[in-house]
């Protein structure tokens, strides 16, 4: 799937994350900040990547401030993102493609 524009998903609530993607420059380019990112940056970009890999994107710029989300939540940002950013809003295939 193609980033066609950049959207949002999430919030800066505790527990949440705010997640950006734009369209990139011919690769993935990923830049977390995380109020946990010592204990847990690992793992939020392994998510981050296998939620973007499922979903098709290989070009795209990403920017995630995370407050202590949940493996589920961020997929769940990572995904609505992408869908926003290509005007997908209606049938979403939720669960279809993130597993």
């Amino acid at each position: 799937m193609e980033i066609k524009k950049t959207a949002m998903a999430g919030t800066l609530e505790s527990s949440d994350a705010q997640v950006t993607v734009e369209p990139g420059e011919g690769k993935i380019e990923l830049t977390i900040e995380s109020s946990v990112i010592h204990q847990y940056g690992r793992q939020i970009r392994k998510v981050t990547l296998e939620t973007l890999d499922r979903l098709g994107v290989d070009n795209a710029k990403v920017t995630i401030f995370d407050k202590g989300a949940l493996d589920c939540t961020l997929k769940a940002r990572v995904e609505c993102a992408v869908y926003r950013s290509n005007g997908i809003t209606e049938n979403l295939p939720w669960g279809g493609v993130i597993k």
